[in-house]
């Protein structure tokens, strides 16, 4: 089953880091928060990336396609007639993935980009899609089993959004409580999925398209899509302050979505 991630937003409201590059290659801890992105996936065995490109596309093309060079050492030869290329190979660098960089559009939106990589899917039947710009520890093994097992066309990963303020919990005049941008109850749409075929039929490559709106929607309606509850973690890196926040808790270790790792941790 490959993965597709909607790469190709201007994220205006990260401007401060999205006037130089695309939201996707946004770093964390180094490296772009599109890397730990299908990292998350490789951790459980997919592999196989369509990346819809839009908005400064051209530097995730790039990243990738000189991927081993940035990854690991390297010695050059400088001559006359032409340099030499010598890659000193890490293996804890090395990537066993297949991505398909493909050119969905400047200005195209969600649901429209998702329509153009259909040649892509081959004859999968089903695919995972995310955005560019989610952390979690979701467990996507499960989410892909869940979807096969609710027999409809697409699933949505149902997540608790942060508050942007602290909640004070009081009793008469004194602060019995003080809880810093907590989990507030209900589900909101973390943007990961899995979409079986037939999502076509509500799609439409013009440009105008968007998958939040009228597909979705329909969806509900039909009683075609499903929600997988996740009650772990999950990060936004919507705003300046989010890019921040999340790089501090890198600094500090404080890593949940780094499930690659911990897994190898495990005894």
């Amino acid at each position: 089953m490959k993965v597709v991630i909607l790469c190709g937003g201007k994220g205006t409201r990260l401007r401060e880091e999205t006037e130089y590059k695309p939201k996707p290659m946004v770093t964390i801890g180094g490296r772009p928060i599109l890397w730990h992105i299908m990292k998350i996936y490789s951790h459980y065995g997919f592999k196989e990336f369509i990346l819809c490109l839009g908005y400064k596309g051209e530097m995730i093309r790039d990243y990738f396609l000189n991927f081993e060079e940035r990854s690991n050492d390297v010695t050059v030869t400088l001559r006359r007639n032409g340099s030499e290329r010598i890659r000193h190979h890490h293996p804890q660098h090395l990537e066993d993935w297949t991505i398909t960089l493909a050119d969905t559009g400047q200005e195209t939106l969600t649901g429209s980009r998702i329509a153009r990589i259909e040649p892509y899917l081959g004859k999968d039947e089903s695919f995972l899609m995310t955005y560019g710009d989610g952390l979690s520890d979701i467990p996507i093994s499960k989410v892909a089993e869940f979807h096969q097992q609710q027999g409809t066309i697409g699933t949505v990963c149902g997540v608790h959004p942060n508050s942007r303020f602290g909640i004070l919990e009081v009793n008469g005049n004194r602060v019995t409580n003080f809880s810093e941008k907590p989990q507030l109850e209900g589900y909101i749409n973390g943007g990961y999925a899995v979409f079986n075929r037939e999502i076509f039929r509500y799609l439409s490559p013009d440009g105008s398209c968007v998958l939040e709106q009228q597909p979705l929607k329909t969806l509900a309606q039909e009683g075609q899509l499903s929600v997988f509850r996740h009650e772990g973690f999950f990060y936004a890196m919507d705003t300046y302050q989010h890019y921040e926040e999340i790089n501090r808790m890198w600094d500090r270790g404080q890593r949940p979505w780094v499930v690659w790792e911990h897994a190898a941790h495990q005894p």
